[in-house]
Order: C-alpha cells, then structure tokens, then sequence
C-alpha cells in the first residue's frame, strides 16, 4: 500500500486556514479587503465576542452573480489573476482565491450576493467546508458575509484564541490600518450591537490620518510628498514632539497594502535624525506606490510582508520624503507659526535649547510655589566632609567637556552602555541623610546639581532623582492625596489599550488618578494626585494604556501597576532643562534622604555619580 496520498479537500482547506486564518482579525482583514477589490464606497464591520460568535461584513460593491457566487468558494478560485505574468503584476489586494474556502472550513459560512443588474441574490450556507444549503434571496448590491463560530470544528486552534477585549483589539488594529489607506471608502465597526469606531468617507486624507491616530496629533502633522521617476512617497508624520514609546502608532503601506516592513520603518526612523531620541518614536502613515512588478507581495500567506526590487531606492526616498518634510513644517513654523498654529513644529534637536517632548513643555513645575524666588546660590560655609564610599577605582576620562543633559522621557533606556572607558564614574550606595549635608555648588545645564561632599565632587541628576522620589511616595501611601480638575481632560484610546485601562480604573483611582469612562474609547481624567502637575493627564493616561497593552497578560497586576506608578512619577518629576531655586534644591535633597533607594530612579538610571579629589586631582596630573 502506498505511503503517500492525496489529502481530501476539506483537511486541505484546514491547513490552508492555519496560514490565512490565524485569528478572528485574519477574517476581518480578508473580507474586507474583498470588498475593497469589490469598489466599495461603503463597508460595515459587525463583530460579536470578538469574533468567536460573529464576524459579519457587508458591502456596497459590485457583488457576484450566483455562478461566480458559488465558485468563490472553491479553493484557489479567483477573478484577479490568469496568467504566470500576473503574478508579478498584482494591483489587487487579494488574488489568490483561497481566503474564503480556508475561512469557511472551520466556521459556519453565509455568503449572500447581488449585482446591480439582477433582480435577486444568491445565499450560499456552508458548514465546515461544506455546502449546506443554496438558495434565492433579496439583497441590496453588494455582498454579506457572515462567519460565525469560528474555529468550532478545530478546538486546539479554538483554544488558542485570546480573551474577547484581546481579540477585538486586534480587530480593531486592523479595520483602523485599513481605513487609513482608504479614505475615499466609509468604514463602520460594531462590538456586540455597540458602535466602536465609524469612519466617514472623505477627500482629505489628513482628516482620516487625525480620526485614526487622535487628538494627539491635530495641529502636529507633516505631510510628506515626493516623487522619483515611477516611485512616489506620500503621507502624514507627526512632530518630533508628538511621540510614542512603541512603533505601534506608525502605519505603512504598498500600493495601499497594509504592510510591516523594516526597509521602510527604518528609512522613516532616519529621516527624524536627529530630531529623536532612542526609545521614543514618531506616529503617522506613509504610502509607497510604484509599478506592480517592482514589489512582490505574494511572500507571506498572510500578504503582510513584500520584497522590493531595489530596496535601497524606496528606502532612500522614504527617509528624504520624511526629511524634506519636516524641516519644511520646521521653517513654516518659525516663519508662519503665530499665524497657522497647524504647522507650529518645535526647532530641530541641534537647536540651541534642549530637547523636550511634547508633554514636558506642557506639564507645569511640581513645585511652583518657589518660582518667583531669587536665582540660585550656594551656601557660604561648607559642611563637614562626609563618608561617601569611593566608587570604582576609576580615571576621570573627561572633566572638563560639558555633560550632556539627560533626556526627559525615560523610555530611552534601551540605549547600549557606554564602554569602560567611556563611563563615568558610578554611584555607589549614599549613606542614609547625605543629601540634606551635601554643599551645594550650583546647577549646571538647568540639569544636574552639582554639590561638594568634602572629599568629592557629586553629580544629582534632577529628573532622575525627583523620578525617585515622587515613585516612593506614590506607591508608599495606601491612599494619594488628589486634587480634581477644574476641566476634566478627555482621551481617546484604541481598542485595546481602552480595554486595559478599563481593568485598573479602581487602581489608578488609589494612586490618585481618577479616570472614567465616557463612552466607546474615550475616557474623562476627573481627578489627578495633588503632587504631580494637572497638565498633560491625556498624555499620561495614553502612555499608561499603552504600557498595559505591551505587558498583557504574562505579568502580574502588581507590576503593571508599578510601570503605571513608573510613568507618573517620569510626567511629574522635575524636567531636565529646569532652573531651580535654593530651596527646591534643598527640599529635593530632603526628600532624596527618605527614599529606601536614593541611588536609581524606578527605571534604573543612578540618580547621582561622584568623582573623589584624587580622580580629579589626577586627571589634572597634579
């Protein structure tokens, strides 16, 4: 008997559904894209359980006869390609013809369908992979397709599936990515009978580029425009001082085929040199459109991922696209900015003035009650030297070259060390109540406070250290102190980061931080802790959605609240960049000396460095 044998049609469309279908948003983004390749003006997106129950999608497109109707649903049956030659000329965004047949064998199928020239329509019922039932119906034109009970006769794959928030999350991604490539095309997508999201049809594809990614964005957005021979690059990007801590808000396209490709991310990331820093990541959309034949879109089964030609050529003209791009919005700021508050970019990063994100120019002094005190000076007498433990034996590599300031958003710690040689000198553990006793030199760069322990010279990072501290009473109090908004601030979330929130509103509410509902995505900030600045709580309640949504549901809850703690203390410390008076230094040190761990910040940055008297008096070669 033979070993090998053919694989009867159902098991085949079964493991062609392990690579189309891998979740309930896999559907979404199959049908409708069809209709899209349908000529729909407009597409409703109706989902119940997340899509274990429902996923219904109708059209306004051009619809099938019965005929077409029923070979649709037969595998590798398409109207999209013919011919060898057209496989690498596909200007569709589906072509080839196995989406519907894989999503019907392991779901319960209806397909109903009219075109514009016949009087009634044809519904097709399948269950399994097979066909139940034909019949005669009217319908509008158009085409309706309803899955329901996905993966109900494949309970391993059934088993994998997330929780319903997760689920349609991921749905949610994957209408609003589509939509943004789209918006000549209404868009409508409903959770269990409730509107999520509706996207009207428009001509201003900035309009559609505010609606997907937020408020954030409005008033802060570049257009990019180029054109190289047959390549052109087009779209929105958003100011170096609109950012995210993910790429998650970075939409990118080929030949308006959503896709996740790291030629073009990267090309994006380099036109903003250097205008960001590590860790934080601008938001907006970029469309490539070029001939059919120079990309190859047919190398994954989910068509996510394409192969260019010349991959140098477009990733060129995407990073001078986004450079040309932003330094004109830079220039149409500083020359036109009181005029059109839309274009009001902030200098580029080699401007004089130091870098600040978009919420630290916003988010007024913790301790503004000392901001009309005369400037800074240091006491006249010093104090007793005190008992700092030396740190690493180690040469001072450059004293007298000026420090740069530590940037204000904290998620760039995934900058590489620096070498051994190029360290400065670490912190060692301080001596509990050293900071209070230090003399204080001065401040530098509005930055660091320089202060002179006796037998050394220490270094404090402000932020850093305010970081510290403001993290240690936040999580130390079992109920914060919080003062109410006299405007409550709105914030719109996706999907899934509101379904995050939703989870810890009760938490947050005992750090301080009331936040609630206000109807689909939006929330409302009522109330905010009494320590930190009233200002940019929208921002703040973003970065928090978006932390919980990249932790998920591997890490406990006591961790997801200590990064959501992490990130109040980062909007409510003290900024780089920040002049302080005598007593803010003072009351700062005080509050340093309480901490348990005065010598890192939640992030794990030291909050200060030493350099004894020999370093220095030997990199002086005295």
């Amino acid at each position: 008997m033979s070993k090998v044998r053919i694989l009867p049609d159902i098991l085949s469309n079964k493991i062609a559904a392990g690579e189309v279908v891998e979740r309930p948003a896999s559907v979404v983004k199959e049908l409708v894209e069809n209709a899209l390749d349908a000529k729909s003006r407009s597409i409703a997106i109706d989902v119940e359980k997340g899509g274990r129950r429902l996923i219904r999608v109708a059209d306004d497109g051009c619809g099938m006869a019965a005929d077409d109707a029923m070979l649709a649903i037969e595998r590798y049956a398409t109207s999209k390609i013919y011919t060898d030659e057209d496989l690498f000329n596909i200007s569709t965004l589906g072509f080839r013809g196995e989406a519907l047949p894989s999503i019907a064998s392991v779901s319960r199928f209806s397909l109903t369908s009219r075109t514009e020239d016949q009087d009634v329509g044809c519904t097709v019922e399948m269950e399994g992979g097979k066909v139940t039932k034909v019949s005669e119906t009217g319908a509008p034109k158009g085409t309706l397709i309803s899955v329901s009970h996905l993966f109900f006769n494949t309970p391993a794959r059934r088993k994998f599936l997330k929780g319903e928030g997760t689920e349609m999350g991921h749905i949610a991604d994957t209408v609003s990515a589509i939509a943004l490539a789209w918006p000549t095309v209404r868009f409508r997508l409903t959770h269990n009978g409730k509107p999520v999201r509706s996207w009207p049809a428009t001509e201003d594809l900035r309009q559609r580029v505010e609606e997907v990614l937020g408020r954030d964005v409005r008033g802060h957005l570049a257009e990019v425009s180029l054109t190289r021979g047959e390549l052109t690059v087009s779209g929105f990007v958003s100011s170096p001082e609109v950012t995210r801590s993910t790429t998650q808000k970075i939409f990118l396209y080929v030949n308006g085929r959503p896709v996740k490709d790291r030629v073009i991310l990267n090309s994006l990331l380099s036109g903003y040199r250097p205008r960001l820093m590590k860790g934080r990541f601008p938001m907006g959309m970029l469309s490539i459109t070029l001939p059919c034949d120079w990309v190859d879109v047919n190398v994954h089964p989910a068509k996510n991922e394409v192969r260019f030609r010349d991959a140098s050529s477009v990733g060129l003209a995407v990073e001078d696209g986004v450079k040309e791009a932003l330094a004109q919005a830079e220039t149409a700021s500083r020359h036109f900015g009181a005029a059109r508050p839309a274009a009001s970019f902030a200098p580029a990063a080699s401007a004089p003035a130091p870098h600040r994100d978009d919420l630290d120019a916003r988010v007024a002094e913790p301790t503004a009650l000392f901001a009309d005190e005369p400037a800074f000076t240091a006491p006249s007498s010093p104090l007793p030297p005190q008992a700092w433990q030396e740190a690493d034996a180690q040469e001072l590599y450059a004293p007298v070259m000026p420090l740069a300031p530590v940037e204000d958003a904290c998620d760039a710690l995934e900058d590489e060390p620096a070498s051994p040689e190029d360290a400065p000198p670490v912190s060692a553990e301080a001596p509990p109540g050293q900071f209070s006793r230090l003399r204080i030199i001065g401040q530098y760069a509005d930055t660091y406070i320089l202060c002179d322990a006796g037998d050394g010279l220490i270094l404090i990072d402000q932020h850093a250290a305010h970081e510290r501290v403001v993290f240690e009473q936040l999580k130390g109090q079992g109920s914060v102190l919080s003062q109410r908004l006299l405007v409550p601030e709105t914030v719109e979330l996706g999907f899934r980061e509101a379904d995050a929130v939703s989870g810890i509103l009760e938490e947050l509410g005992r750090f301080g931080l009331e936040v609630e509902p206000f109807g689909g995505t939006t929330f409302v900030v009522k109330s905010v802790p009494a320590m930190l600045a009233a200002d940019g709580m929208a921002r703040l309640v973003s970065e928090i959605a978006e932390k919980m949504v990249r932790m998920g549901q591997r890490d406990t809850l006591e961790r997801c609240l200590d990064e959501c703690l992490i990130l109040m203390a980062c909007h409510g410390a003290i900024r780089a960049g920040q002049a302080l008076s005598t007593k803010e230094v003072h009351r700062l040190l005080t509050e340093l000396d309480a901490c348990k761990d005065p010598s890192f910040c939640p992030h794990g940055r030291p909050t200060w460095i030493r350099w004894s008297t020999g370093s220095l008096e030997r990199a002086f070669k005295r």
